[in-house]
């Protein structure tokens, strides 16, 4: 596992979504049915439109669980080349990504499991692989600060 122990902003975070989306084939975005959306929230989902899978009314989403009244609506979209575009236009920020002005969260699945998870209002952010050359590309994206985690913490950040 890899602790993403600060931002990645601009550069760094085009990088990194880059590389999301070359691994992944799928992704989420998180609305809160508390907090309303803004205009500029409502564009975003609507430019991804054509990319949506489903959307779930959920309680719980990796790195993420509510209380017991509470959801959210995840929506799921295909990591196609056009939503990482619009991924990469809409934002300059992994935590960006917190809700009123954009959806929460923007984390990837690879096969259908969690690979990138983001919890922007709580500034955590990690990545689930044990593929060495998929943690060679990630470190060495250029100004990405992480670090490896080892084995016996990563139950910590499981408890989606």
């Amino acid at each position: 596992m890899i602790d993403i122990t600060s931002e990645p902003k601009n550069d760094v975070y085009r990088h990194l979504i880059d590389l999301a989306f070359d691994l992944c084939d799928e992704f989420t975005l998180v609305i809160r049915e508390e907090f309303k959306l803004n205009d500029k929230g409502k564009s975003i989902l609507e430019k991804l439109n054509d990319h949506l899978i489903e959307m779930k009314k959920q309680s719980e989403w990796p790195g993420t669980i509510l209380g017991c009244e509470d959801f959210a609506y995840v929506y799921h979209y295909h990591a196609s080349p056009e939503a990482r575009e619009i991924i990469k236009e809409v934002s300059n920020s992994l935590y960006g990504w917190m809700q009123r002005d954009f959806p929460e969260d923007l984390s990837f699945y690879k096969s259908g499991k969690p690979w990138l998870v983001n919890t922007a209002h709580e500034k955590i952010s990690y990545i689930l692989s044990e593929d060495e050359s998929e943690i060679d590309r990630i470190m060495s994206i250029k100004g990405l600060k992480a670090r490896k985690v080892s084995r016996e913490f990563e139950t910590l950040f499981n408890w989606y």
